[in-house]
């Protein structure tokens, strides 16, 4: 049967070679497709370009450098946006795009002030009776610190005496050190506040699982591939990710979840937490001097992520509609003004409403159509081609999945209510990929069959289904190199035609990344500055995460770990299959190890290592030392840059 299909596919094989796919153009189905957005949606409506570039104060002229001359945050990298949507952009995401990049110091009201247009988030500046609150400074110090030296040129130079972090995603801290510091914070001059739950979830998302979602995140974000119509013109949320190290000032405090008015340097802030929301910690709050609303991500101008691609727990979109709802029934009427952590503010109370039912519905739309469709027997995948939008989504660009998208988030509503499989009995124990590719290439008849399948589906158009097939070409095959260049091809239209940016995002970075050799550069948020925020036990959490059974080659004992310099103790209970970390000392330790915390963080940041901290009278051990060698011999290391699109 197999010949017989080579046979029948032979006249196509032969067909199809010598054709070489596209790269870096858009094909005639996908101008038609970009062509055929344009026609349906008001992209001539000027409102919002009007509220984006209201107040604007100041701009910064050059390129802003991190400590060691690299470049941060590139300000003319998005002028290109400037000119009408090609064909090789979704102008829905081309419009989006443009409102993002929109730059510079702006005015909200007196005495709020927000730089837009740096990095992916917005920072907001408050003036308090003494100085600044800054709310999320940023993702890196680098363009922090430049937004707060705008402001102060700008406005007049006032020192920060409160940093406020919404939530716990890195793009809402890591900037932290370009506004304060560490001396700072130690000496009262700043308080930090957050969420409850921000350094447990900060841990969560920023250590245990750090590498693997910094990995995801490169594609989310369009990490490798460069700035211009062609490759990344956003990322919907935001223009994209400022480059440079992450760190972490810990909170002074965290606020209680049932909500709390605080007066910070004179002014009023009613906080709601929205934990479980948008991210597991996280609040908004209420500026009754301003008659303000901050929704921190909760309320964007996009339809956010339900589960985001590079990977997080999967959200509650049920809680996040009535949370909205709280906000509206609670300050509605009386907010003149909301803003957020990204994209530019609403002014007026009966826009500030309409946009808040729009949002909180676009949430509610997608988790009660999602389970309609699930009660009548559908599965995942067949919800997301039936679920559609509601109707405000035609003409409120608000709502639009420029972040999130309803086949994307409907697929995340499912998991949250029946897991990961979606009741096709035969995927319930499925296959390795590679594995099942390798056999239904076999089954297809080989894999000149296979790429003259795929190369068809292109040139039909049909780049799903074209990149179904090479994608398990490449997987059974990948040394295939005319398969690499076709799913290529194919992912670059599917890229070129998206209205969502993180959609365009993963399939251009799953082109570049089959037709270039690896980027050596890796997202990380492990560095020592967040790991010294890092609570210790968690420290030892993490590495318990890398634990290796196979490499645990000598008998079990209980380790010791104290630190000098901050009067902890972890027991680890080191076994031939789990490491176990504990609070506490053990009472016959095979091995104890004494160390700084601050030379821990160093040593777990591989800026140092052991025997060169024993050798300085940094740390000394009792006992055993083969135990201790035996558990950081059994350790894996992370691997940042792990394939995706390749096996």
């Amino acid at each position: 049967m197999r010949n017989v299909a080579r046979l029948a596919m032979a006249p196509l094989v032969a067909a199809l070679l010598g054709n070489a796919p596209p790269q870096g153009s858009a094909t005639q189905e996908t101008a038609t497709r970009n062509q055929a957005v344009a026609a349906k949606l008001p992209l001539a409506d000027q409102a919002d370009f009007a509220d984006a570039r209201r107040g604007l104060l100041a701009q910064h002229d050059s390129d802003i450098l991190n400590p060691d001359g690299s470049v941060a945050w590139s300000v003319d990298a998005f002028d290109f946006l400037a000119s009408e949507a090609p064909d090789t952009a979704n102008p829905s995401l081309w419009r989006q795009s443009q409102l993002a990049a929109i730059h510079g110091l702006f005015e909200v009201v007196p005495g709020i002030y927000q730089v837009r247009g740096y990095d992916l988030s917005v920072m907001t500046l408050i003036a308090g009776k003494t100085g600044w609150i800054v709310i999320d400074p940023l993702l890196s110090a680098a363009p922090a610190k430049a937004s707060l030296e705008l402001a102060n040129r700008t406005l007049g130079e006032k020192p920060v005496v409160a940093v406020l972090y919404t939530h716990s995603h890195a793009d809402h801290f890591g900037g932290v050190l370009g506004v304060t510091s560490k001396e700072d914070l130690q000496s009262s001059k700043v308080a930090i506040y957050a969420p409850n739950g921000f350094m447990r979830e900060t841990v969560g998302e920023s250590v245990l699982a750090g590498t693997a979602m910094g990995r995801r995140a490169q594609y989310q974000f369009g990490a490798k591939v460069p700035v211009g119509p062609g490759g990344v013109v956003g990322v919907g949320l935001g223009p994209k990710l400022s480059t440079g190290a992450i760190g972490l000032l810990p909170p002074t405090r965290e606020l209680s979840t049932d909500g709390e008015t605080l007066d910070i340097d004179g002014i009023i802030f009613e906080f709601i937490d929205a934990g479980q929301t948008e991210a597991p910690a996280e609040f908004v709050f209420y500026l009754p001097q301003f008659r303000a609303l901050h929704t921190a991500e909760v309320v964007t101008r996009n339809f956010h992520n339900i589960l985001t691609p590079r990977g997080a727990i999967v959200r509650d979109s049920l809680e996040w509609s009535r949370k909205i709802d709280e906000i509206l029934t609670r300050f509605g009427t009386k907010s003149d003004l909301m803003l957020a952590s990204h994209h530019w503010p609403t002014w007026g109370a009966g826009e500030v409403m309409r946009k808040l039912r729009n949002q909180r519905d676009t949430y509610r739309f997608t988790h009660d159509q999602t389970l309609r469709l699930a009660n009548q027997g559908k599965t995942m995948d067949e919800i997301a081609v039936a679920i559609g939008e509601p109707d405000f989504a035609a003409t409120d660009f608000g709502t639009r999945g420029y972040y999130g998208t309803f086949q994307h988030n409907s697929k995340a509503v499912y998991q949250h209510y029946f897991g990961w499989w979606n009741a096709v009995p035969a995927d319930y124990d499925a296959l390795p990929k590679v594995e099942e590719a390798k056999r239904w290439i076999d089954a297809l008849g080989g894999a000149d069959v296979a790429l003259a399948q795929g190369r068809a589906a292109f040139e039909a158009g049909d780049y799903r289904w074209a990149s179904r097939l090479l994608q398990m070409l490449v997987f059974a095959d990948p040394a295939n190199e005319p398969g690499k260049e076709w799913l290529a091809a194919s992912y670059e239209q599917l890229g070129f035609q998206s209205e969502g940016g993180t959609w365009r995002n993963i399939y251009l970075s799953a082109a570049q990344d089959l037709r270039d050799p690896p980027d050596t550069t890796a997202l990380t948020t492990t560095t020592a500055e967040v790991l010294a925020a890092i609570p210790t036990i968690d420290l030892f959490n993490s590495l318990a995460a890398r634990f290796n059974p196979a490499k645990m080659q000598s008998p079990e004992a209980v380790l010791a770990f104290e630190f000098s310099d901050t009067g902890e103790a972890i027991t680890v209970d080191l076994r031939k299959s789990v490491l176990f970390p504990r609070k506490g000392a053990p009472a016959d330790p095979a091995m104890k190890l004494t160390i700084a915390r601050s030379d821990m963080n160093r040593l777990l940041a591989r800026q140092v290592t052991i025997p060169e901290l024993i050798g300085a009278g940094a740390a000394s051990f009792e006992g055993n030392p083969g135990a201790l060698q035996a558990m950081f011999a059994a350790l894996d290391e992370p691997d940042p840059l792990f394939e995706i699109v390749e096996p």
